[in-house]
């Protein structure tokens, strides 16, 4: 399995887009942890990053200052506070967590339409059988 990380960290490190943000590894996994979770709140940031509440909401203040999140009532339990990525936050996380989307349509061009299939296929598979694995 070691050669699975070292394929993926070399197609990170040569399809990666430019940093452009001054932001922490921490700030980068609570909103990517926004994004993938959908519904989220303080509380749930706390429990899924192993940090005390106060922590959690510090980091939250901090992303929400720079306009990354926003914070806003539950509908239906208005005691219940949920963090939502914005426009810009969503953009922090795509270029802080994808693949720059040019590189990798450069590479793909080289690549036949069977080749294409079967990277596509092997990258879902993956991608599934990682959210079983993590109860999602």
């Amino acid at each position: 399995m070691t050669n699975l990380n070292d394929y993926f960290t070399t197609i990170y490190y040569y399809l990666h887009p430019e940093q452009q943000q001054n932001i922490s590894h921490q700030s980068v996994r609570i909103l990517q942890f926004i994004q993938k979770e959908g519904i989220v709140t303080v509380r749930l940031v706390a429990e899924a990053f192993r940090i005390s509440h106060n922590t959690a909401s510090e980091h939250i203040k901090k992303l929400e200052n720079n306009g990354w999140i926003i914070k806003k009532r539950d509908e239906h339990d208005q005691r219940i506070v949920n963090l939502y990525l914005t426009a810009i936050g969503l953009d922090v996380v795509k270029v802080n967590t994808e693949l720059d989307p040019e590189k990798l349509e450069n590479v793909f061009r080289k690549l036949t339409v069977e080749q294409k299939q079967k990277i596509e296929e092997s990258f879902q598979l993956l991608s599934e059988v990682a959210k079983n694995v993590h109860g999602h």
